[in-house]
């Protein structure tokens, strides 16, 4: 006979939440349509081992469950990681800072980013053919990103931008990583794309770029040191050759 009970209820609530915590740390990545497609099979495998009780695929979807852990710790190392460390932050991000703002309540974030010192910068540097990298997070988390440079945690600022990345200054090769209105941290090492289909002009700074909005839903600004042009990328696609208004545009409809 079905019973249902309150131990029920707060196992499918435990679950719940640890599934809505991570589909926010996937929101946005390329990592998100396997979890669509675990949880389906996961779904599958209830449906088929426990209601309608079939022995044989069953144990097959057993196996493959086993194995299966083991793929997902291998795939998604870095997003465990990250997901733990998100957890267990202090901030209002993370599981003890939820808990935190329960009772003492949250700190506003300023997300409305500044576009106009973002465009100034961008054109200076293309004007001075100073090499720059700058990435904005959208909905996939760049924390793991952020902590490979150096944290500054400050608004965001032209002048900051290009001292950030003139020339022989430590921090000028790596990238820029902007969250809101807030410059978290440079020098920061990415991803490189390794798409065979990128022209051989485009350099390291281009590849890094491609190379982190093919994992994330970012949006890249590239100026070639060479050329001084300027490139956008997102979700795998650049954009070469665009004017101080065209970036502009791109970073108002950015989302």
């Amino acid at each position: 006979m079905f019973s249902f009970g309150i131990k029920d209820a707060i196992d499918i609530l435990i679950v719940s939440i640890l599934l809505f915590q991570v589909y926010k740390l996937l929101k946005g990545t390329q990592a998100m349509n396997i979890f669509f497609a675990v949880l389906g099979f996961i779904i599958v495998w209830f449906l088929v081992r426990y209601v309608f009780r079939m022995d044989l695929l069953g144990t097959i979807f057993n196996a493959i469950m086993s194995f299966g852990a083991i793929i997902l710790i291998v795939l998604f190392q870095d997003e465990i990681k990250g997901f733990l460390t998100t957890m267990g932050s202090r901030t209002s991000k993370g599981l003890i800072g939820k808990i935190k703002g329960l009772f003492f309540g949250t700190d506003s974030i300023d997300s409305d980013i500044d576009i106009d010192s973002i465009v100034e910068a961008t054109e200076n540097c293309a004007r001075t053919k100073t090499g720059m990298l700058i990435v904005i997070q959208n909905d996939a988390n760049l924390d793991i990103y952020a902590k490979t440079g150096e944290i500054i945690n400050s608004k965001i600022s032209a002048r900051l931008i290009e001292n950030l990345f003139f020339k022989n200054t430590p921090l000028h090769d790596g990238a820029l990583i902007i969250v809101g209105n807030k410059m978290v941290s440079a020098g920061c090492i990415l991803p490189v794309s390794h798409n065979l289909n990128i022209p051989k002009h485009f350099g390291l700074r281009h590849r890094a770029a491609l190379g982190i909005s093919e994992k994330t839903d970012a949006l890249s600004i590239v100026v070639s040191e060479e050329t001084g042009n300027i490139s956008v990328t997102k979700n795998g696609d650049i954009r070469s050759r665009i004017s101080a208004d065209e970036l502009k545009n791109i970073l108002s409809t950015n989302k």
